[in-house]
């Protein structure tokens, strides 16, 4: 049977997965209950490593707060990245607490209130506007507040990006302002008092193939460049976005990362150097950094067997870990590796479902899955569970207290 990567990136040791060294049932005595999170620091240290060591030094890197924001991941990150982007004043708070600088953090994000926008004024951090509504907002209040606005344009592509979790521009979206209109925001931006950066533009989230995240970063550069003959000052910021998948499912292959690095590495000489020379260009990754460093455990309660089905039910759920249930964007619900940590070298003996403990047949988290015979007791782990875990999750359904997250 093959293994998938997300488990071979974890250590094994007496039939027990390790997580930051530590055995998951010794790990779970230490949280004191279950289900619980687990990230790995040394995972985290070692993507970010490979990602320097293969992405072009003259790129920078920064991580995207949504994928996961618990506290002790952002401070840890924050010495290893060179800048956060945020989506709501609450990331914003944590971003600066965490001692990243503000020159250093973007705001992104559609329908950010006037609180958002008068508070990323007066910190000074770039704002990524999304329309030109947004634009006059800012303008209002730099002015109320007697403070120059650092602004970039988010864009909204004219063109779309094939093999995407989820797509973030092309044809009509939410997200940034339509290529066509761009020039007539720039035009306004250099008659009003604000610091024009740059460009951020995402076409596309969790792509796994290099060839497609390639042509997408050359077609977003072609139209930056495009665009610098309406720009008000030479463009010194310039967000690629980031997109780079993590295996999920059973089929899917790691993405090949030396061969975005290889193609990202020949636009910075050409395109970059002759086209944009004061531009510092950011590669923005979230789900890429964290998502293969953590998993979800929950305890098995019960096992029944219901017209010659075995369910296992574990204390845990969706309210938790919706995207593993199939609920946040799959059209076809399949599974997320799954395994049980405390005997991970244990030859799978039974097909079961292992269900929730949520009053709805939607709480899935593995469905006809070959495991070594799962009892009462053991520990049930997912893995890819890093990114777009407990924050992109309906914690308050049933009112179940919400699981520990911890950082080893």
């Amino acid at each position: 049977m093959s293994i998938h990567p997300a488990i071979e990136g974890f250590a094994i040791r007496e039939n027990r997965l390790l997580i930051g060294g530590i055995p998951i049932d010794r790990l779970a005595e230490r949280v004191g209950s279950t289900p619980f999170f687990a990230y790995d620091r040394a995972l985290i240290e070692q993507r970010i490593a490979r990602l320097r060591n293969t992405l072009p030094d003259t790129v920078r890197l920064a991580y995207a707060v949504k994928a996961n924001p618990m506290p002790a991941v952002i401070h840890h990150l924050a010495g290893l990245v060179d800048g956060f982007d945020v989506a709501s004043a609450r990331e914003l708070r944590q971003a600066l607490d965490a001692g990243m600088r503000p020159d250093d953090t973007s705001f992104a994000g559609p329908g950010k209130t006037d609180v958002e926008l008068l508070s990323a004024v007066a910190t000074g951090v770039t704002i990524e506007l999304e329309s030109l509504l947004e634009a006059r907002r800012v303008a209002a209040a730099g002015n109320r507040l007697g403070i120059r606005p650092r602004v970039a344009v988010r864009i909204n592509p004219n063109f779309s990006v094939r093999g995407s979790g989820m797509r973030m521009g092309g044809g009509p979206q939410q997200f940034g302002v339509d290529a066509e209109n761009v020039p007539e925001l720039l035009t306004e931006l250099g008659q009003a008092d604000l610091d024009f950066l740059g460009f951020h533009i995402f076409a596309g989230s969790q792509n796994l193939d290099s060839a497609i995240i390639g042509e997408a970063q050359r077609q977003s550069l072609e139209l930056v460049v495009s665009l610098t003959q309406y720009c008000p000052s030479p463009v010194r910021y310039l967000n690629l976005g980031g997109g780079f998948g993590i295996p999920y499912f059973e089929r899917d292959l790691p993405l090949d990362l030396a061969k975005v690095g290889d193609n990202l590495g020949q636009l910075m000489e050409t395109v970059v150097a002759s086209e944009l020379p004061e531009a510092r260009v950011t590669i923005e990754l979230g789900r890429y950094i964290v998502g293969e460093a953590g998993i979800y455990a929950s305890r098995v309660i019960d096992r029944k067997v219901s017209r010659g089905k075995t369910y296992i039910v574990v204390d845990g759920g969706m309210h938790h870990q919706l995207a593993a249930s199939g609920n946040l964007g799959q059209a076809i619900r399949r599974n997320y590796p799954i395994a049980v940590g405390n005997r991970m070298q244990g030859a799978p003996t039974e097909v079961v479902s292992v269900v929730g403990c949520l009053c709805t047949p939607l709480d899935l988290l593995g469905e006809d899955v070959a495991l070594p015979d799962p009892q009462v007791g053991d520990l049930v782990v997912l893995f890819q569970s890093g990114a777009y875990g407990l924050t992109a999750s309906p914690t308050a359904f049933l009112g179940h207290d919400l699981p520990v997250e911890c950082l080893v």
